[in-house]
């Protein structure tokens, strides 16, 4: 059986745990996009982890960690990764590498770092790990694919027709050094070293598991709302952030997704540039900022503060739809229980009229959040391990939030760790 885990908002809702959770019961867990931009947070029996680039499952014996085609493999960074695990004492993880995936060059990381410098007020917030240049090499068609290190001939040829191109743009757009090829072809050979023991047909691999009943689990980057086609452009990601874009990022038939848990959190938060209607700021910011996730909101890529909010109901529900939710994991709702009073945005109003449908983004920069105040439960409930144990309030505030989203909240995490998960019985089921 496959199942996909990905967020309904602007990433860093939680997914990472939710995944390491059912990796439990997973054979083998796929990276379908995106690259190491954005981080998945794990509090597990080894310690706290910031994973970018490996799948949040990883810290099984029993499970096989997959890098799918349609992620930005940026191969110095994953082996890091590895080892950085492994020298914790975590055992060494099976890993594979699909022969299609596209490769970060070091000129996509200094492009996206030029390219922020001379938009200046009006960059995008960028992460600065050379996504946004991967991925328009990668549509231009003068990427670079893990196969294509083993034609060593053709590489060459390769390499001296994208620096001709790149150099134009380094000397007269930027004003930087020009590059190499034969730096460059070093490089890729040192790259093909570390990578070619794990490279891999996943495809075909991931067909034979799905022939042969293993549980396979799909996770995705970031959520709804950073996805190129239905996300805040152009604020956004570079790759689809949806699970649709699963079948094709890890090279498995649509029709194989059975499952589709979507990550919603319990308020927001967001990491760059965009429209945020529900965002607050200062002390009560600070307040929320300081108490959520595991050590507080800072982005587990970037270090840098999130930006905070209440719980968007237009937003998430836009999202749990464009996901194609069948479960909603419901996270951090342990964050909320030092507030006697929990503002939940309804509806968004402009001119008088009140949207209660996620509006494109023109739209979103004009409105103001409609807000409906519930009453907070002034506890904490971690420790806590069934529904019913929850305080009426807490419980009255999942009812709320899953009316209005209209699909199941299934899962209810209070706590970091990943025993600290209530499951529950939806009545929309």
């Amino acid at each position: 059986m496959v199942k996909a885990i990905v967020g309904a908002n602007w990433g860093d809702e939680g997914k990472g745990k939710i995944t390491d959770m059912m990796a439990k019961t997973s054979d083998i867990i796929v990276r379908f996009q995106g690259g190491a931009n954005a981080g998945h947070t794990i509090v597990n029996k080894y310690g706290k982890f910031a994973l970018h680039t490996l799948p949040s499952g990883v810290f099984y014996d029993h499970t096989t960690s997959i890098i799918g085609n349609g992620v930005a493999l940026n191969i110095p960074l994953l082996f890091n990764e590895i080892k950085s695990i492994v020298d914790r004492g975590v055992p060494a993880p099976k890993v594979l590498v699909s022969d299609r995936a596209q490769i970060v060059m070091p000129y996509h990381v200094i492009f996206d770092e030029y390219e922020e410098e001379r938009l200046g007020k009006a960059s995008f917030g960028s992460t600065k790990s050379g996504i946004s240049p991967f991925y328009s090499d990668k549509y231009a068609k003068i990427g670079i694919q893990v196969q294509e290190l083993f034609d060593e001939e053709q590489l060459k040829l390769k390499l001296a027709s994208i620096c001709v191109t790149k150099n134009v743009i380094l000397k007269h757009l930027y004003n930087k050094p020009e590059l190499n090829p034969d730096e460059l072809f070093t490089t890729l050979m040192e790259y093909k070293e570390m990578v070619a023991p794990y490279v891999c047909d996943v495809s075909a691999y991931l067909w034979n598991a799905i022939k042969e009943g293993k549980n396979i689990l799909l996770e995705g980057q970031l959520g709804s709302l950073k996805d190129p086609d239905h996300g805040i452009y152009p604020m956004v990601t570079s790759s689809s952030t949806l699970a649709g874009y699963g079948a094709i990022g890890a090279g498995i038939p649509p029709y194989e997704i059975k499952q589709i848990v979507t990550v919603v959190k319990a308020y927001s938060s967001a990491v760059g540039a965009g429209a945020f209607v529900s965002e607050i700021f200062g002390e009560e910011a600070d307040e929320l900022r300081k108490r959520g996730g595991d050590g507080g909101e800072y982005g587990a890529t970037t270090g840098r503060p999130r930006r905070m909010g209440w719980f968007d109901i237009v937003a998430s529900r836009y999202g749990c739809r464009i996901q194609g939710t069948t479960d909603v994991a419901f996270t951090v709702l342990d964050v909320l229980g030092y507030l006697e009073k929990i503002p939940v945005c309804v509806g968004y109003e402009i001119n008088g009229d009140v949207l209660t449908e996620f509006p494109t983004t023109h739209l979103l920069k004009k409105v103001k959040p409609v807000l409906k105040v519930l009453d907070g439960w002034s506890c904490d409930i971690g420790g806590i391990t069934t529904y019913d144990g929850l305080p009426e309030n807490c419980r009255k505030y999942i009812e709320f939030v899953e009316e209005k989203l209209g699909f199941p909240i299934t899962m209810i995490s209070n706590g970091p760790k990943r025993e600290d998960i209530i499951f529950r019985e939806s009545k929309l089921k």
